[in-house]
């Protein structure tokens, strides 16, 4: 697995930089750049950190940061990787959008039967 890969490919498609993104992390950028370049493993909760502050699911980093040798069938690697790719773009498309308002429920009053 390949993390530093994922959560540079996330960043760079939100059009953060290492620093911007360290700011809003409990490291450093030193840190996330070691993290990057795959000196350093983040920790479990550094990537549920990422994920939380990049707003992306834990398993999109997780399938972002998978290599052909982790895949059961590496035939299907490059399908995996644009499928990965084609999620981050709707992710990040998504999160660039402002929230739909939603409907308040309304309860209905039944009248029971005498």
């Amino acid at each position: 697995m390949d993390y530093g890969r994922a959560i540079r490919i996330v960043r760079t498609a939100h059009g953060l930089t290492k620093a911007q993104l360290a700011r809003e992390l409990s490291i450093g950028a030193s840190h996330l750049s070691l993290i990057e370049r795959g000196k350093r493993s983040p920790s479990v909760d550094v990537l549920e950190e990422i994920s939380r502050v990049l707003r992306i699911p834990p398993h999109l980093l997780t399938l972002l940061a998978s290599e052909t040798g982790d895949l059961d069938d590496p035939k299907n690697a490059e399908q995996v990787a644009e499928l990965a790719r084609s999620l981050v773009r709707v992710l990040v498309a998504a999160g660039e959008q402002p929230a739909l308002p939603l409907a308040r429920s309304r309860k209905r009053n039944f009248k029971k039967s005498a």
